[in-house]
C-alpha cells in the first residue's frame, strides 16, 4: 500500500500509538455511535449480548438525522440524493408479533409469534426480530408492533417470567451463545425474500394497515390475553415524545409517499394508499401540465441560512437591496435616543412563466411590523383587499361573456407608498457588519409595515381613478370602466391585479399606463392567483387549490394516510373535551388556519372547518382527530374545485338552511347559505347564530335574514358589473313555518322576539327582490353547510353544485 500511495502522490500520515486525540473525527464519531447505542440498549434493558444490534441500529438512526455540518441534511440524503424515509421506523427493543409461516400445515398452529424488535437488517426490506420461543433471529416484513411494551424491561421489574424468557436467561447465565445479526447472518430464517438496499417507507400492506390504525386501537387491546397475563403485570408508563430543543431550528421535510407527477416503477406499490390513486394529470394539455408540475417542484425556502447557500437566492437578495436603494427607500442614520429600530426578514418566492419555466427567483425584504407601536411609528392601518366572493363573481361573469382574463403583478408595490411617520429599521440580514452602528431611516413604505398596505392602496387607486375607472361601492377593491360598449374591470388584491374585459386594446392601454407609474409585470392569461389554480375547459373554467391542498398533506406528513369519503363523521357533536388530553395548540391552529383559506374553492369542508375553528384556544385530542379526518378527506379530492360554466345565464339563486341548537355547549343554531350565479357557486358561509333560538322556525328565520342580507349586497354588486337582476332572487328554504311568517303578518304574537328580522325579510319580499320558495330537505344544497353528511349525500349535493375534480384518475 505504501508503494501505491507513493505512485499516486499520496502522503501517508499516521497517529502516535495510544494517542486517540489525534484521531479527531473518527473518535468523535465512535463516541457518537456508542452514546446512541447505549441509550437505546438501556431504554429497552437489553442484555449486553445484543450490543451488535444496538450499534447497527444506532448507525441506521444517525444516518437519518439532519446534521449542521451537512447544511441540515441527513447523511442518507447527501449520499443517495433523495430524502430519507421515517415511516417504517419503530421503537427499538419493543414487543412484536410476527407472522408464523412455519405451521407445517396445522390449521390450529398460532399465526402470530412473540418476539423483540432488534433493528433494520441491511439489504432487505424487512425487520430483524428475536423469537422469544425459538431463541433465534428472524427476518420478516409481516410484523405487529406493541411499542409501549418491553419484554426485557418487564422481566427486569417482575419476578414472574415466562418459560421462554426464563430459559433464555438461564442460557445467558450458562454462557450460551445467542446468535446475532452481525455474528451469524447465515442462521437467520427469512420469511420473505426481498432484495432492496434499504427498508422502504412502507414495507408491506399488512404492516401499513396495522400501524395506520394504531391511534384507533391501543396496543394493549391488540396483545393476546396470554401476553397480558404474563408480561404486562407491571405497566410501563406512557412516554411523551417531543422534539429535542437543539433540533428546533432544523428544517426537516418528511419525504412524499410517492412522486405523484412521475411515479417510479419501484414506488408504485410502496404504500397502501399512494397519491397516484387520487390525483391524475391526464385531462390537461402539455402546457398546463408543465405549469402545475413547475409550481410543485420548487419549494420556497423558509430561512436566510438556507438561501445564503444558494447563489440564485443570493443574487435575488442583492437585486432587491439594489432596487430598494435606487428607489430611495431608506437612508442610513444613527438611531435617536428613545427610538427603537424594528427588525426585518427575507421572504422567498419562485416566479413561473405561463409555460411552467422559472421566470425568476424573487427575494423580498419584509419588515417585522408586529413590533411597531401604535401612535409612535404608525397610525391607521386598514386597507381593503378584494373579497374572494367578488373574485369568483367577476370570473364567472367573464367566462359567460367570453371576456379576456389577464393578470399582472406590480414590482415592489409597497415601495411606492409615501411614509409620513418616523420609522427606523435594522440593516437587513446578510448586508450588515459588526462595525456598522447606523440603522435604516425609512423614507418610503416597505412590506410588513403596519401602514404599508394602506399607503399603497391609496396610491394605486388614485392612479386607476385618473385613468377613468370608477370605484365600486359594493367592494372598494373593484374598479370598472364603462364607455359605450367597452367594459373593463380591475380587481386589486394588494399587488396582484386581475383585469377582465371585452376590449383587449383598453386592457393593454391600462397595463401600459400602470407600467409607466409603477413598473408592472404582465403575467398574461390568468393561471394562478393567490394560491388558486385556474384551468380552462370546454365547459368553462375550474378554480381549485390542488397545490395548496398537497402542501397541507406534506406539512402534516399524511401523504400516505388512509383516505376518507367525507370530511366529518355523521352525527358527530364536538364538545370542549375538558377531560381529554391537550394537543399541540400551535400545530392545530396552523392546520385550521390553512383549512380556512382552503374554503375559497371548497364549500364541501366549510361546515367542518367552522366547527374546528371553535376550539383553537384550547384544542383537545378529539378536535385534532376530527381535523385529521378532514385532511384524510382532502386526499381523495386533491384537485376538486368549483366550475364556472359558460352556459347557464346570470340568474342569481340562493339556498339557506340551519341546524337548530346544533352547538352542544351553547345550544345556538348554525346558519348555512349558498348563492349560485348561473349555476356556479359564488358565495357560501357556515356560521353559528349570535343568540339562542327558541324554535326551529325562529332559527330558520334568522338564517333567512342573514341570507337576504347577502342577497341584497350581491344584487348591488351585480348591478355595478352590468348584470342587473330584473327578477326576484329565489330563496330556497325547507321550513314551512318560516315561509308562512314571511307572507302572513298575522303571526305577530309568535314573532315579537324576532320582529326586526321579520320586518327586514318581509320588506324585501314585498319589494320583489326576494321570493322565498319551499324545497325538499333532501334537495337542500345548503344542507352541507349546517351538518356533517355521509359520502353518498355529500357527493349528490356537490354534483348539483357542479363541483368538479379535473385531477381525478379515470
Amino acid at each position: 500500500m505504501k508503494a501505491f500511495y507513493s505512485e499516486q502522490g499520496i502522503s501517508l500520515e499516521t497517529t502516535c500509538p495510544h494517542t486517540p486525540q489525534q484521531n479527531g473525527v473518527a473518535e468523535r464519531k465512535h463516541r457518537h455511535l456508542l452514546e446512541v447505542a447505549r441509550a437505546i440498549r438501556f431504554e429497552a434493558n437489553l442484555p449486553i449480548r445484543f450490543w451488535g444490534e444496538c450499534v447497527l441500529t444506532a448507525a441506521y438512526i444517525i444516518n437519518r438525522v439532519p446534521s449542521k455540518v451537512l447544511n441540515n441534511k441527513t447523511p442518507y440524503e447527501v449520499l443517495l440524493g433523495r430524502p430519507a424515509s421515517y415511516d417504517h421506523m419503530r421503537v427499538f427493543g419493543c414487543l412484536v408479533y410476527y407472522w408464523n409461516s412455519d405451521t407445517k400445515g396445522d390449521k390450529f398452529e398460532p399465526r402470530g409469534k412473540r418476539g423483540i424488535f432488534l433493528g433494520y437488517p441491511p439489504g432487505t426490506k424487512g425487520y430483524c426480530i428475536y423469537d422469544l420461543e425459538l431463541k433465534r433471529l428472524v427476518l420478516t416484513r409481516h410484523v405487529k408492533f406493541v411499542e409501549e411494551c418491553f419484554p426485557f424491561l418487564d422481566d427486569h421489574h417482575n419476578n414472574k417470567d415466562e418459560p421462554a424468557l426464563k430459559g433464555m436467561n438461564e442460557d445467558w447465565v450458562k454462557g450460551g451463545d445467542v446468535p446475532t445479526m452481525h455474528e451469524h447472518p447465515e442462521d437467520m430464517h427469512n420469511n420473505s425474500h426481498v432484495d432492496d438496499e434499504n427498508l422502504g417507507p412502507h414495507t408491506n400492506n399488512i404492516v401499513h394497515e396495522d400501524t395506520e390504525n394504531e391511534h384507533e386501537d391501543s396496543g394493549t387491546n391488540q396483545v393476546p390475553n396470554e401476553a397480558e397475563n404474563n408480561d404486562t403485570e407491571h405497566h410501563r408508563p406512557t412516554r411523551t415524545r417531543s422534539q429535542p430543543q437543539h433540533l428546533k431550528d432544523y428544517a426537516v421535510r418528511l419525504p412524499p409517499s410517492i412522486d405523484h407527477a412521475n411515479p417510479a416503477p419501484d414506488q408504485a406499490t410502496s404504500t397502501v394508499h399512494p397519491l397516484s390513486h387520487y390525483v391524475s394529470y391526464d385531462h390537461f394539455s402539455a402546457n398546463h401540465k408543465a405549469f402545475i408540475s413547475a409550481i410543485d417542484s420548487h419549494n420556497e425556502l423558509k430561512s436566510f441560512r438556507e438561501a445564503s447557500q444558494d447563489h440564485r437566492w443570493r443574487e435575488a437578495m442583492e437585486k432587491e437591496i439594489k432596487a430598494l436603494e435606487q428607489n430611495g427607500t431608506w437612508t442610513l442614520a444613527e438611531l435617536p435616543v428613545g427610538k427603537k429600530a424594528i427588525d426585518s426578514k427575507w421572504v422567498y418566492k419562485v416566479k413561473h412563466k405561463p409555460n411552467g419555466e422559472v421566470e425568476r427567483y424573487k427575494a423580498r425584504l419584509v419588515a417585522k411590523g408586529y413590533t411597531q407601536l401604535e401612535g409612535v411609528d404608525y397610525q391607521d392601518t386598514f386597507a381593503p383587499v378584494a373579497k374572494l366572493v367578488t373574485m369568483r363573481t367577476l370570473l364567472a361573469l367573464a367566462v359567460k361573456r367570453d371576456w379576456h382574463i389577464h393578470q399582472l403583478d406590480v414590482n415592489n408595490a409597497f415601495l411606492h407608498g409615501d411614509l409620513e411617520e418616523e420609522v427606523y429599521m435594522k440593516v437587513p440580514q446578510g448586508f450588515s457588519n459588526k462595525e456598522e452602528t447606523r440603522v435604516c431611516r425609512l423614507q418610503k413604505s416597505i412590506y410588513g409595515l403596519k401602514q404599508a398596505s394602506r399607503n399603497w392602496y391609496y396610491k394605486f387607486t388614485s392612479v386607476l381613478i385618473e385613468l377613468g375607472y370608477k370605484q365600486s361601492v359594493a367592494d372598494s377593491s373593484l374598479f370598472t370602466y364603462k364607455i359605450n360598449k367597452i367594459h373593463v374591470a380591475a380587481l386589486i388584491y394588494v399587488d396582484d391585479v386581475i383585469i377582465v374585459g371585452n376590449d383587449i386594446k383598453k386592457i393593454e392601454e391600462t397595463k401600459g399606463e400602470l407600467d409607466k407609474r409603477f413598473t408592472i409585470k404582465d403575467l398574461g392569461t390568468l393561471k394562478y392567483f393567490l394560491g388558486i389554480e385556474v384551468a380552462r375547459t370546454k365547459d368553462g373554467i375550474v378554480l381549485s387549490q390542488r397545490k395548496y391542498t398537497l402542501d397541507i398533506l406534506r406539512d402534516m406528513g399524511l401523504e400516505g394516510c388512509r383516505p376518507s369519503a367525507f370530511p366529518m363523521e355523521q352525527g358527530l357533536k364536538l364538545n370542549k373535551g375538558e377531560d381529554e388530553h391537550r394537543v399541540d395548540a400551535e400545530q392545530y391552529r396552523r392546520l385550521v388556519g390553512r383549512l380556512l383559506y382552503l374554503q375559497a374553492t371548497r364549500p364541501d369542508i366549510t361546515y367542518s372547518v367552522n366547527v374546528l375553528s371553535q376550539f383553537v384556544a384550547d384544542p383537545r385530542q378529539s378536535h385534532f382527530d376530527a381535523a385529521i379526518r378532514v385532511v384524510r378527506y382532502l386526499k381523495t379530492t386533491l384537485g376538486q374545485g368549483i366550475l364556472l360554466p359558460r352556459e347557464g345565464g346570470t340568474t342569481l339563486v340562493s339556498y339557506c338552511d340551519l341546524d337548530w341548537m346544533g352547538c352542544p355547549f351553547t345550544r345556538r343554531s348554525r346558519t348555512g347559505y349558498l348563492l349560485t350565479l348561473g349555476g356556479a357557486p359564488v358565495s357560501w358561509k357556515s356560521k353559528k347564530q349570535s343568540v339562542v333560538s327558541r324554535s326551529s322556525a325562529e332559527a330558520e328565520y334568522r338564517a333567512m335574514a342573514t341570507t337576504v342580507s347577502e342577497i341584497i349586497w350581491f344584487r348591488w354588486l351585480l348591478t355595478e358589473l352590468d348584470a342587473m337582476q330584473s327578477e326576484p332572487t329565489v330563496l330556497f328554504c325547507d321550513n314551512e313555518a318560516a315561509r308562512h311568517i314571511v307572507n302572513n303578518p298575522v303571526f305577530h304574537e309568535r314573532t315579537k322576539h324576532v320582529e326586526m328580522d321579520c320586518h327586514f325579510v318581509r320588506e324585501r319580499v314585498e319589494s320583489k327582490e326576494v321570493i322565498p320558495t319551499i324545497i325538499n330537505s333532501q334537495m337542500q344544497i345548503a344542507d352541507l353547510l349546517t351538518k356533517p353528511l355521509g359520502g353518498q349525500q355529500l357527493r349528490t349535493l356537490l354534483s348539483k353544485l357542479g363541483i368538479q375534480n379535473l385531477h381525478a384518475p379515470t
